[in-house]
């Protein structure tokens, strides 16, 4: 059969028009088309000349038409004319599973969820004589509006040449890594371009729970009688898609339920009367009248601007320096290093009125500068209060400011022997791993492109409530007293951490109780600086997180901690 090399607005059969060319692999091109005869989206398959694999395709596709089942996606149409040949399918909206592990695991109810639906619709399949044989990360889409969808049913087999002598078997294992996938964000099996290859012991991938914390065992111990054939406790061998659907459903959390919806913004508006509202800062009780100058934010919005009290002599009669407005207003003293110019007024009392409740985007630039004005005041007073021997309490001291004890002072830089992770409160049984000891080592390595990290959690900041902490032990190699310990985590907020120093570095409950907390800190981001002025030693010193946050900006499910770097200063 001869076939044609198809491009962008090509019509097939006088009705589909291909639009965007998804995926192109050895001789056959996926593409989004339109069905202009219906006014839908669909997926199209055209061929390359000499595609050596178009009458199973073919064959494969109009078997798939006959399936009932609405999770599987539909085969609308086939072609096999002399010098064409093509299949349009149903074009899927929605994620991938792909896309869904975009940001890290699935909340281990809803993996479980998906992954149900997935293997009973791959069981419908089954009953009607077909089998995927080819499941990837790709091949599952969920939508909130459709549920489950699985693409691809004997097509994909077909287009690859897969083939497997148990086809039923073959797909509850393709099952079982999808679910692994889902409860870790790690592939299990050949490279998968966009999940990290999951980590292996002994040739095979360590179980789920291994690789993320928080997965019930339960889930655990399915995923690994789907993917492995271990033996099940307590129940049949899981040994066809149905079955597995059915373990599921009787082991699954609950899904969790979504994150509150944010407050509403206040409706009193930025300025004018409202404030910001009135008694909360902006307003005539907060940055009015004696804050940043009368009547900015105060009662009368911006009737002075940044007004004669507060910025008469910055934001006032000095306006802005040219570069900054083009109607060359001047510059106060300290935000313009180029020549001054005289200018109209700048944000002083000539500025209009502006009694509505909009606010100009000036503004924060505005409250930016009154930021670093109020810091240097502060500055300056904190070093005459702390620089000069007549400042109050200076007494015997000589008038030195205090900045530790006099062995901090003299301490240097200790390097660290080696680092490991330091899960106290898990056994080994349940974590093999040890909150990821294999990548303690990049925490002083002194590279701040690489990372340790802990493992994931789920559910909440306090290890979705399997635990009281875990963290990062450093053998120091003799007993040391620490002045600072400089650590750089994530930039994410949401980190509690404390430091603490012991003489033991054995995994278990009794060696974290017989730690001394040395410093801490709570919501740090970023290099953190902890100065320790404890008396305190020992040869190993901890790291130990007692709240993690989100893993990223925009996660509210999975959390977990990261440090980039760590310099220890103290002495030996």
């Amino acid at each position: 059969m001869s076939t044609f090399i198809s491009e962008p607005g090509t019509r097939l059969g006088g009705r589909y028009r291909l639009e965007d060319r998804i995926r192109d692999s050895g001789g056959w091109t996926a593409w989004k088309a339109i069905d202009e005869t219906l006014a839908r989206p669909v997926a199209v398959l055209t061929f390359a000349p000499g595609f050596p694999r178009i009458q199973e395709v073919v064959t494969a596709a109009r078997a798939a038409s006959r399936l009932t089942d609405a999770r599987l996606a539909q085969v609308f149409d086939v072609e096999e004319t002399w010098d064409q040949a093509y299949v349009v399918m149903e074009w899927v909206s929605g994620d991938s599973l792909d896309d869904l592990l975009a940001e890290g695991p699935l909340e281990p109810g809803r993996g479980a969820e998906i992954l149900i639906e997935g293997a009973a619709a791959i069981s419908s399949a089954h009953a009607a004589g077909l089998a995927h044989l080819c499941l990837t990360p790709g091949s599952l889409r969920w939508s909130q509006s459709g549920g489950v969808k699985i693409t691809g049913i004997a097509i994909d087999a077909a287009l690859t040449g897969a083939t497997a002598d148990d086809p039923v078997e073959a797909d509850t294992r393709g099952l079982g890594q999808l679910l692994y996938a889902a409860l870790t964000a790690h592939w299990p099996g050949p490279d998968w371009p966009s999940l990290a290859a999951a980590p292996e012991a002994d040739g095979r991938p360590l179980s789920p729970r291994q690789v993320c914390a928080g997965v019930p065992a339960a889930l655990d111990e399915i995923t690994c009688e789907a993917m492995f054939g271990d033996p099940r406790r307590g129940g049949p061998p899981l040994s066809a898609p149905g079955l597995l659907a059915e373990a599921l459903a009787e082991v699954a959390p609950p899904p969790m339920a979504p994150p509150p919806a944010p407050p509403p913004m206040p409706t009193t508006g930025y300025d004018g009367t409202g404030g910001f509202p009135t008694a909360a800062g902006h307003g005539s009780g907060g940055y009015g009248t004696g804050g940043y100058g009368t009547g900015a934010y105060g009662m009368g919005g911006y009737d002075a601007g940044y007004g004669t009290a507060g910025f008469d002599s910055g934001y006032g009669s000095g306006g802005y320096p040219q570069a900054w407005r083009p109607d060359g207003g001047g510059s106060p003293a300290g935000y313009w290093d180029g020549p001054r110019q005289p200018g109209p007024p700048g944000w002083g009392p000539g500025m209009p009125r502006r009694p509505g409740p909009g606010r100009p985007k000036t503004t924060w630039a505005a409250l930016g500068v009154v930021g670093l004005v109020v810091i240097a005041v502060v500055a300056l007073a904190v070093r005459s209060l702390g620089g000069h021997g007549g400042s109050p309490g200076a007494g015997a001291s000589g008038g030195s400011s205090h900045s530790g004890s006099p062995s901090n002072a003299a301490a240097g830089t200790l390097t660290p022997v080696s680092a490991h992770g330091f899960d106290a409160l898990s056994s080994p049984s349940d974590d093999p791993g040890n909150e990821n000891d294999n990548m303690a080592a990049k925490a002083i390595d002194g590279n701040l492109k690489t990372a340790w990290q802990t493992q994931y959690y789920l559910g909440s900041p306090e290890f979705g409530g399997t635990k009281s902490g875990t963290g990062l032990i450093l053998d120091m190699g003799s007993a040391v007293r620490l002045s600072s310990v400089q650590v750089t985590f994530g930039n994410v907020p949401g980190t509690n951490v404390r430091i603490e120093l012991g003489n033991s570095g054995t995994r278990a409950p009794g060696t974290l109780q017989s730690f001394t907390t040395v410093a801490s800190a709570d919501d740090v981001t970023g290099t953190h600086t902890f100065q320790v002025s404890s008396s305190a030693t020992g040869q190993y010193m901890l790291i130990w997180f007692t709240k993690l946050p989100p893993r990223s900006a925009s996660s509210h499910s999975q959390y977990q901690g990261d440090i980039f770097n760590i310099v220890v200063h103290g002495s030996k």
